[in-house]
């Protein structure tokens, strides 16, 4: 298909010149010096523009040897801005950011060099030095066993052997991170973040392994009852106390923040209800206990306060009793006076005054023997004792 076929026409005729495979109207092959009769308005040709782009590359690497033979030479201009940029990107690439919660290890030829802390810093670029950089803020957590492990049919990762021979399924959960403080160097010690890099190659299996040894450990040297009630805070300060430990002897970097036990039950389902009923026995025993020792605790001070108070009554009327019979033998003695002095005079006011006391609220009918004249007098013995009761029952109102 010639190249005026492109845009569909035949050929020029009346709808102007042919177009090319580009959209463009092709050479004028009719005209001398390689096209150099086209029309202003066309655009460039694409082989001149690789003829030109030849020549500038010719002109950038001259051939060397005679006749033009040989490979390309780089002019020493070329070289030395070639070499400048190099080097300028080689020396930049050396900076490295360190972030506020991390510490930078710098290596020279793989061996340790310096910690850097958190900012810009620079260092020699590859392979002279490099720069590892750790977050030693963020705290890690581990538990053992692992889940995977956990789930894993008939697993006896988590079961352990207490003191007393029983058997207990134990998991639990490490924090840790990696230590901050930059210890000097001159004895050979490296700082904890080398230590890290350099001491330890799966930080996350030796946490597991260190954490399952130290755990075995403590369980075995308390019974079961101990560790599935009251001895769980014990058991994780123990384990971490020797976690930690280990880290330091092995001077791997890390510190252990905290270790929580997230479970402690028998390794089967019937032994595990058995134990929940013997827990669940042993707390309403523990309820039965405080509600007893409650009951006493209300009890036995009212009795002893009702105790005092019998006591105190028993006082008082004792002492009520001793001075009513004093106060009666000094009345004696003081009437025994009177009497020796008087004896008429004191028998007759004894006599009166015993009368009184007799008579005092009584209804008393007076019969003057000489009016009488020794008619028997009538008496209302009815309306008297009547108007007796009356009065008794006002006197009680």
């Amino acid at each position: 298909m010639p190249w005026s076929d492109n845009s569909g026409n035949r050929g020029s005729g009346d709808r102007g010149p042919a177009r090319g495979p580009w959209g463009q109207p092709p050479r004028n092959q009719g005209s001398g010096g390689g096209g150099g009769g086209r029309g202003r308005g066309e655009p460039p040709d694409l082989e001149e523009l690789l003829q030109a782009s030849r020549q500038r590359l010719k002109r950038a690497f001259p051939r060397g040897g005679k006749g033009g033979g040989g490979g390309p030479v780089l002019s020493r201009s070329a070289l030395l801005y070639a070499g400048g940029a190099i080097l300028a990107l080689w020396l930049v690439s050396g900076f490295y950011q360190v972030d506020t919660d991390e510490l930078a290890v710098v290596t020279t030829f793989g061996k340790y060099d310096s910690v850097k802390r958190p900012g810009l810093h620079w260092h020699v670029p590859f392979p002279v030095q490099n720069a590892r950089l750790e977050k030693v803020t963020t705290v890690r957590p581990t538990i053992i066993p692992d889940e995977a492990t956990a789930r894993r049919a008939g697993s006896l990762e988590g079961l352990m052997l207490t003191g007393d021979k029983n058997i207990v399924d134990v998991d639990i959960q490490v924090q840790w991170k990696i230590k901050e403080d930059l210890q000097s160097t001159d004895d050979g010690v490296l700082p904890p973040v080398a230590q890290f890099i350099f001491n330890i190659d799966d930080p996350e299996k030796v946490v597991r392994t260190v954490g399952e040894a130290a755990i075995r450990e403590v369980v075995g040297r308390h019974p079961l009852e101990f560790i599935q009630t009251a001895g769980r805070d014990e058991i994780q300060a123990q384990t971490r106390t020797l976690m930690q430990e280990a880290f330091d002897l092995y001077r791997s970097g890390i510190e252990v923040r905290s270790v929580n036990i997230l479970n402690t039950d028998p390794p089967t389902e019937e032994v595990n209800a058995a134990f929940l009923d013997v827990e669940a026995a042993k707390q309403n025993r523990e309820n039965s206990i405080n509600e007893a020792r409650a009951y006493a605790n209300r009890v036995i001070p009212e009795a002893r306060g009702e105790a005092q108070r019998i006591l105190e009554g028993s006082r008082g009327y004792a002492a009520r009793v001793t001075a009513e019979a004093r106060g009666q033998s000094a009345r004696f003695e003081a009437i025994l006076a009177e009497y020796q002095s008087a004896p008429d005079v004191t028998r007759r006011r004894m006599y009166l005054e015993t009368v009184e006391k007799i008579l005092r609220g009584k209804t008393k009918v007076i019969i003057d023997e000489e009016a009488a004249g020794g008619v028997v007098p009538y008496l209302p013995l009815n309306e008297l004792q009547r108007g007796q009761t009356q009065r008794n029952q006002g006197g009680g109102q």
